[in-house]
């Protein structure tokens, strides 16, 4: 397995991907080679030349940065030379399994719609993140941003991806999905959620099992929840705020210390024809290593080559 990093992606680059690269080459199978784009020499510099001669890195001169204050579209049409471009043209080339990146998360999405393409079929493609149980396990929760005004049909393919990426990535049989409402019943909420529901409810391409509320969330009720990207944007930055407020009140136990957005690393782009990771741009080593471990397992899953038949089969 080759998989690609952006040195130079995230607010505390490069010293956190660097740092983070040595936890993660800790974990990787001895045949795994990780790809690091960015600036070679303090790259060089900072990498033991030991581990350089193992042949378990290797290293891909792109001078340039994308800020994170640069506009996506024109930076990836102009910075031909940065991380995050090289990075696309090596993933798009199969010269990597997967790329992440904690850097310009809007590059990151221009680099996965026209440099690496959606599935055939796939209206739009979305980001995913885990919520942890009470019980253990996790709640896939999709879109969280990429999509803020989806359609009902959208929703209904968040529906499919996220059961797929549950049952391949997890090893959730059979995976629970579930509709972001106010309430239970079929006719609550907004005209979109009650669109999306009479779409979802008799689908045969996934167990849908209703509409869940935002209680339910840290329960058993549901493996998967839709909802468009406005309101999971939301809904993931609440939950990332109350944590911040238990740690500094040192209100945290082993429940909540999984609420740590370090132990995920980043969210996937599903959708789309290759496997693409976008991190936080305040990622630490720790969420840098898990990052990477997450774009692995999604990669080594073959989540793409399922999905796009998944989406072929579909019955919408």
């Amino acid at each position: 397995m080759r998989l690609g990093l952006d040195v130079y992606g995230g607010d505390f680059a490069p010293q956190a991907t660097l740092d983070g690269l040595g936890m993660l080459l800790n974990e990787l199978p001895e045949g795994d080679c990780v790809v690091l784009f960015g600036d070679m020499q303090p790259i060089l510099d900072n990498v033991d030349n030991d581990l350089i001669k193992s042949g378990r890195i290797e290293i891909v001169h792109a001078p340039e940065i994308i800020e994170m204050g640069d506009s996506p579209t024109k930076a990836f049409q102009t910075k031909h030379d940065s991380s995050i471009v090289k990075g696309f043209e090596w993933l798009r080339a199969n010269k990597i399994d997967a790329f992440s990146s904690a850097g310009n998360s809007g590059a990151m999405m221009v680099g996965s719609v026209y440099a690496i393409n959606t599935i055939p079929g796939v209206i739009r493609p979305s980001s995913a993140v885990l919520i942890p149980k009470v019980n253990g396990g996790n709640t896939v929760i999709l879109d969280v941003g990429t999509n803020p005004d989806a359609k009902s049909d959208v929703m209904y393919q968040y529906g499919l991806l996220g059961s797929c990426y549950a049952e391949y990535v997890f090893g959730i049989s059979n995976p629970k999905v579930g509709l972001l409402n106010i309430g239970e019943e079929e006719k609550k909420g907004n005209l979109l959620v009650q669109s999306a529901f009479q779409l979802l409810k008799d689908s045969p391409d996934f167990n849908f099992i209703g509409n869940v509320e935002g209680r339910d969330l840290f329960g058993d009720k549901a493996d998967v929840v839709v909802c468009d990207g406005f309101t999971g944007n939301v809904v993931i930055k609440q939950i990332q705020a109350m944590y911040r407020l238990m740690e500094k009140r040192g209100l945290l136990d082993d429940y909540f210390k999984s609420f740590n957005y370090e132990l995920y690393g980043g969210s996937p782009i599903l959708g789309i024809n290759k496997t693409v990771v976008i991190g936080h741009g305040i990622s630490s080593p720790l969420a840098i290593k898990n990052m990477m471990l997450l774009s692995r397992s999604i990669a080594s899953s073959s989540l793409f080559e399922k999905l796009t038949d998944a989406i072929a089969h579909c019955s919408q």
